[in-house]
């Protein structure tokens, strides 16, 4: 369980496909701390760390999490918003994230707005579970939904989180991980019996 908010962008530094999984090799000062069998959120996905290296660790994404996330996208240098689990006790500042992605949908638009910013989606397949004002976790971020539309929806950045996460580097076309509220998803898959 997580509460998305970033604690560090990590940096790819390499890659190595291994069937149908992926191996990433993650520099980040928050390495030195983690140990094997930890679950850390790369862009918003739960990997297991698998090996500790000199200020690095190692984490598989398999088939089904590379079918369902960007991480097949990042190539070597790309930044990843890292997290380590919650901890029982924690303040929760952001809401609570399982690390399950649920899509990956396509930035449309990242506007400065002198001050903040404002990133639009497409909508993802589950518009039902977007609610305006609600949360979504988008590459592993907490963030309130600003705006909905028909055929997407919007986020209002604050200039602490645009420095400190991978949004500064996001652009129209690239591809997002996005998890839906867990609560939004219970109460959908109770009204469907």
């Amino acid at each position: 369980m997580f509460t998305g908010i970033v604690e560090e962008v990590g940096e790819l530094i390499a890659l190595e496909d291994q069937g149908s999984s992926r191996l990433l090799r993650v520099r980040a000062r928050m390495s030195a701390g983690l140990r094997i069998d930890q679950s850390v959120s790369h862009n918003g996905a739960c990997l297991t760390v698998t090996s500790l290296g000199d200020g690095s660790h190692e984490v598989v994404a398999v088939k089904e999490t590379m079918e369902r996330t960007n991480l097949g996208a990042l190539r070597v240098g790309d930044g990843v918003n890292l997290e380590r689990s919650l901890r029982i006790g924690d303040r929760i500042d952001g809401h609570m994230v399982q690390g399950h992605i649920d899509a990956t949908i396509a930035c449309l638009d990242a506007r400065d707005e002198a001050g903040s910013w404002t990133f639009r989606f497409a909508m993802p397949p589950s518009p039902r579970l977007l609610v305006e004002k609600g949360s979504i976790c988008i590459n592993g971020v907490s963030l309130t939904i600003a705006r909905l539309d028909t055929n997407s929806f919007s986020v209002a950045v604050i200039p602490y989180t645009h420095a400190h996460t991978t949004f500064k580097s996001l652009r129209a076309g690239d591809a997002v991980n996005v998890e839906y509220d867990v609560l939004g998803k219970y109460v959908e898959r109770m009204l469907q019996r």
